[in-house]
């Protein structure tokens, strides 16, 4: 389930070093291919309000197979489809159907005994993260050997095999609820409303992806200009960094699993603020900013599991809400973060980023600290 979740997360990312060659293919201009990677994030958000509670509901041993199966459909149809409008309608398709791996990470916390929950989720975004991380690097390799088409049949021959091999081995679930699909969708809102605790992990996650994108909306520019001047290969490769998010990941998990998530909380939202600093006084060496990449990174998802540990233990009947709650949340914190960075970067450049980066690891440390001393070193 881990390998599954990567790969259809992968999804979102394999067209970002593909839009030159997919403009060329459709004689389009590179505004109106920009506008796909906007297409994409939109349906993905659209799928975490309106798709993943329906994993509250109906049977996730056929809800999942069939999100794969319809993905490799629409994979394929992107390779074949003659103009560049059916393109833009299938990538806000498969921005929709990459939301399968938000379904199989409560599906698998439903599945572990209580006391190995934490490393259990830390396992499958340990898979999620593999997939952002790769997806660039693989598309990249695949493009210039085949074509950006060879990309696209590729995943989609992975969706269709994920698809098959999920159908065999997920436990059939009777699920669940008669709940109508309207009281699913609302009930994430009344869950916000209703659970503290499902607040605060919501504001500290949008406030860790929020400083996440800070820097990711902003390094392609810092790394290409003077005096690194590096190309796209290059900036691109520093993606690998991040695989010390997995290593945060699993670590985190085990903390969870072992109650120390205020401190875990806390030490996450010090390095998120502690990475842009590095960053901003190393401002002219390579070695600096690439500690403050996995620094970031590192704070970022150790926050995100710690986040998603606890809350999937407020309410285990409603696991799929909760996570879909959480992650609009988590998503539009992304986004506002990317907006921000780019008016900072070219307000202030490399510098104002990294202030406002730092902002966002303090806006999430201070709460942090009140929550942890307010309900003990046990709490959350």
């Amino acid at each position: 389930m881990a390998f599954a979740t990567g790969a259809i997360v992968a999804n979102l990312y394999y067209l970002q070093p593909l839009l030159d060659e997919v403009t060329r293919t459709y004689g389009v201009g590179t505004l109106a291919g920009s506008t796909l990677n906007m297409l994409m994030q939109v349906s993905y958000a659209l799928g975490l309000a309106f798709f993943v509670p329906l994993g509250d509901r109906l049977p996730r041993n056929r809800l999942v197979p069939a999100v794969f199966a319809v993905s490799a459909v629409t994979l394929l149809a992107a390779v074949l489809i003659p103009s560049f409008a059916g393109l833009a309608i299938l990538t806000c398709c498969i921005g929709l159907m990459s939301v399968g791996g938000q379904i199989l990470i409560p599906y698998s916390a439903d599945l572990a005994i209580p006391d190995h929950r934490g490393r259990v989720v830390g396992r499958m975004m340990t898979g999620l993260l593999g997939g952002v991380l790769l997806s660039r690097v693989i598309a990249g390799i695949v493009d210039s050997l085949l074509g950006w088409q060879a990309m696209y049949l590729l995943a989609a021959g992975a969706m269709a095999i994920f698809a098959i091999i999920l159908h065999r081995m997920m436990p059939i679930e009777n699920r669940h609820s008669t709940i109508p699909y309207r009281e699913l969708v609302l009930g994430s809102v009344r869950m916000m409303k209703s659970m503290p605790e499902l607040r605060q992990r919501a504001w500290l996650g949008a406030m860790g992806f929020g400083a996440f994108s800070v820097l990711w909306s902003t390094l392609a520019f810092k790394l290409s200009d003077a005096p690194f001047r590096y190309g796209p290969e290059v900036i691109g490769a520093f993606g690998l960094l991040g695989f010390a998010g997995v290593l945060a990941a699993n670590a985190a998990g085990r903390l969870a699993d072992a109650r120390r998530t205020g401190f875990t909380t806390v030490m996450a939202a010090v390095l998120l603020a502690l990475s842009f600093l590095i960053g901003m006084v190393g401002s002219a060496s390579i070695a600096l900013i690439a500690i403050a990449i996995v620094l970031l990174d590192f704070g970022t998802q150790a926050m995100h599991i710690t986040n998603q540990t606890i809350i999937y233990s407020l309410a285990p009947h409603a696991r799929s809400r909760i996570n879909s709650a959480y992650m609009v949340c988590y998503f539009f914190g992304g986004a506002f973060g990317s907006l921000a960075g780019g008016l900072a970067y070219s307000q202030a450049g490399w510098t104002g980023a990294c202030i406002l980066g730092s902002c966002f690891g303090v806006a999430a440390l201070i709460p942090s600290i009140y929550w942890a001393r307010r309900e003990g070193p046990s709490a959350p």
